[in-house]
């Protein structure tokens, strides 16, 4: 890694030897600066070979609050920005219950599918998703809850009735 000194007047004209020794430019290879001055920029080679400034380790992946709406109720999530739709759906069964082949989300109008990462559809920091239960899914869970209740119910009208007809 190179650390080379930062200077305001980068375009100078005459450089005294000082400041070419502290730029690199001294007889010791470019490792002159080293030393942790507010100035320095560290550089370092990516692996296609290209020289780039190097990034500050501060934070790694971004954090966005993504507000959720559910219909009647919404909840604030805090999610990487560069997170799926998969994940946000794992998320939110967490928080409404719902499991994540339940979930459908919209953003924008659309659909999207759990594939889709938030930042490339371009959800931001406070942005508003929409969550859905998927029609078919509740249709299907409210007529397992019927015959559910019918079975119930018959079966605790069997255990009132009499069995059979008296004969007095």
């Amino acid at each position: 890694m190179i650390k080379l000194r930062y200077s305001k007047r980068l375009f100078k004209r005459s450089p005294s030897s000082k400041q070419a020794a502290a730029c690199g430019g001294g007889s010791n290879g470019g490792a002159a600066g080293a030393g942790g001055g507010a100035g320095e920029i560290e550089w370092e080679v990516r692996p296609g070979g290209m020289l780039v400034q190097k990034r500050d380790g501060k934070g790694g992946e971004e954090v966005i609050v993504v507000r959720v709406s559910t219909g009647y109720s919404w909840h604030d999530v805090s999610i990487g920005a560069t997170s799926t739709f998969g994940e946000l759906k794992l998320m939110l069964s967490m928080v409404t219950g719902l499991e994540p082949r339940e979930q459908r989300l919209l953003f924008r109008g659309k659909e999207r599918e759990d594939t889709d990462h938030l930042h490339m559809v371009g959800v931001r920091d406070k942005d508003k998703v929409l969550l859905l239960e998927d029609p078919a899914l509740k249709d299907m869970k409210l007529q397992a809850l019927a015959a559910k209740s019918c079975r119930a119910r018959a079966s605790l009208l069997s255990k009132c009735s009499p069995p059979g007809p008296a004969l007095f």
